[in-house]
């Protein structure tokens, strides 16, 4: 029965072995890198090819893919997501075309092909592939060779920031007290 109102708690016994039932999850990064290879030795759908790691294609229409076909065929598709840039979209589209021409789809009943289906030639030839679908080649922007440590340490670039901004805000101060003293130079010479 639980306590009412403000009295006192009754026998609190909560100082008695607490190590034991404290939960602990230092292992969660271990665990999510373990999850990652298992989900990367696993089967996926087929995923876009872009910098910033979608998940999903576009729609797939101008592929010449119904929709309803293309989760079957194993390909991710994301209605919401948009390529802005030509060369990722380029990149995508010749992704799956090399993954259809690659691909053989079985008829779910044999006796009745379906239009898409793969014919019984093509069947009769398949094998199972293991490991990695197809992977993504990331190509790598060409980057110029950083200096060494030695140089790196010997250009201060905070304090010239710094010099840079003091010059840029004490600017028109020093304008003007350069000006006064050329006029007290003029005046001296006379």
């Amino acid at each position: 029965m639980a306590p009412s109102r403000n009295g006192m708690i009754l026998k609190p016994h909560f100082l008695k072995d607490w190590q034991q039932h404290v939960a602990t999850w230092f292992n969660q990064p271990a665990q999510k890198i373990r999850r990652h290879k298992a989900r990367a030795s696993e089967s996926e759908p087929q995923h876009p090819a872009v910098p910033h790691g979608a998940v999903s294609h576009q729609s797939p229409r101008w592929q010449g893919l119904q929709p309803g076909g293309v989760r079957v065929a194993g390909i991710s598709v994301d209605p919401r997501r948009r390529n802005r840039s030509t060369e990722s979209l380029q990149a995508n589209v010749q992704q799956l075309k090399e993954y259809r021409s690659k691909l053989i789809l079985f008829p779910r009943k044999p006796s009745v092909p379906k239009k898409g289906d793969s014919s019984t030639e093509e069947l009769k030839l398949s094998t199972q592939l293991t490991g990695p679908r197809m992977p993504i080649e990331t190509c790598t922007r060409w980057r110029k060779p950083e200096s060494s440590p030695r140089r790196r340490r010997s250009s201060r670039h905070l304090p010239s920031l710094r010099m840079a901004h003091a010059n840029g805000q004490l600017f028109g101060i020093r304008a003007k007290r350069a000006k006064e003293a050329a006029e007290q130079d003029v005046e001296k010479k006379k």
